[in-house]
């Protein structure tokens, strides 16, 4: 067919314009006359620059995508020694009617109660997605003996840490909290890369925490499943603590009494910028982290450590929150700090902080807080942290 010069010029633009916009290689930064701040990387990260306001990361969990969603395989927990096997399991985490699962289950299920005391535990793989991913302390093979028990609990941890990370940005997760003594269910972020050192020295940020006990009382306050806790953790080394304390890093809000985190789907939300981190539960303010004149300074470290260098003293002013950091959605265990040997619950906590055979403790205080779990109605749903999405928008 023969075009004439005109109408070949006049359709090569429109292929041109369709590429665009069909390609997806061409970011929507080229509409807006100021680029959003906002960062991300990943195999499931779009390319930048952004537009404020652009939706780049989102999952509906229509189905279980193991590429966005990686597992932690390991036997060491998270950053406090607890009692649970993170491990790679559809009994521990799957996706159900639109919503992310998940489930604390028991160890003995599997293997018999005789295997916590003398089995032998290996979660090394032969294939990268098998190998062990935490290996300290004894996180990757343990066995068990009359004082010290393997593992008695099964759960998950996923990570966006290979699939999507970002720096700066508006974050909403809706989720709906398990409820079961000593459980420990959390939504969080650590650093892609450890620019400033090992944790804490490179920051964490807790979009949320919560303790699963339905009555945990601290001087009159529900402190279980009623209460949750958003927090920025940092400092210079993990012998002088994470900023826990440091003032206005750390805020906790409360549900009406008897209505706790357990009983529906929150939207839990954040907004990260370059001089601050709002916390917001249903587009109400928990709190909001200033960055003021640096972390180093808000963490009092130039006073509690003297002689150590500040780690931060070359990023920005938002160091060590000036990073691209990844998900992580977990449901934990016990643990050596989280929970208080002080705090008041209906049966006793059954182990005691810093004790060398705290897991064993916990295990032989079953008969107390297993029946809390309530592991054998509605698919233990009570017992499991359900999500509903995760997005992520440019700031």
């Amino acid at each position: 067919m023969h075009l004439s010069m005109g109408k070949l010029s006049t359709l090569l633009v429109g292929l041109v314009l369709a590429g665009a916009v069909l390609g997806g290689k061409t970011s929507s930064s080229s509409k807006c006359q100021e680029k959003s701040l906002t960062t991300a990387s990943g195999l499931k990260a779009p390319s930048g620059p952004f537009c404020p306001g652009d939706l780049i990361f989102e999952d509906t969990f229509d189905g279980f995508d193991l590429d966005t969603w990686q597992h932690e395989n390991t036997l060491a927990g998270n950053t406090d020694t607890e009692f649970q096997w993170f491990t790679n399991n559809r009994t521990n985490s799957f996706v159900r009617e639109g919503n992310l699962f998940i489930r604390p289950t028991l160890t003995v299920d599997e293997f018999g109660e005789p295997f916590l005391r003398s089995g032998v535990l290996n979660v090394h793989g032969g294939s990268p997605a098998e190998q062990c991913t935490k290996h300290s302390p004894d996180g990757c093979e343990r066995t068990g003996s009359h004082g010290q028990v393997l593992n008695p609990v099964k759960s998950a941890s996923i990570r966006t840490v290979d699939s999507f990370a970002f720096k700066y940005g508006k974050v909403e997760v809706s989720a709906k909290l398990p409820a079961g003594d000593w459980l420990w269910p959390a939504i969080w972020f650590l650093p892609k890369v450890n620019a400033y050192g090992r944790w804490p020295a490179s920051g964490e940020i807790d979009l949320l925490e919560s303790k699963g006990n339905r009555d945990l009382i601290k001087n009159g306050i529900n402190v279980g499943i009623e209460q949750v806790t958003s927090t920025l953790k940092f400092g210079p080394n993990a012998a002088y603590g994470s900023g826990y304390g440091a003032p206005g890093t750390s805020f906790t809000r409360n549900s009406e009494s008897g209505k706790g985190y357990h009983t529906g789907f929150n939207r839990y939300q954040m907004e990260w910028t370059p001089d601050h981190v709002t916390f917001s539960i249903n587009d109400i303010e928990t709190g909001t982290v200033k960055v003021g004149t640096g972390f180093w300074q808000k963490g009092n470290f130039n006073i509690s450590t003297p002689g150590i260098d500040n780690p931060w003293r070359y990023g920005s002013i938002m160091a060590p929150f000036d990073q691209e950091f990844y998900f992580k959605i977990s449901v934990a265990v016990g643990g050596s700090e989280y929970f208080s040997d002080d705090d008041i619950n209906p049966t006793h906590k059954p182990w005691h902080n810093g004790a060398p055979n705290a897991m064993t403790e916990f295990w032989n205080g079953k008969n107390d807080w297993l029946p809390t779990w309530k592991l054998d109605d509605a698919d233990s749903k009570d017992a499991s942290m359900q999500v509903d999405y995760v997005r992520v928008w440019a700031l």
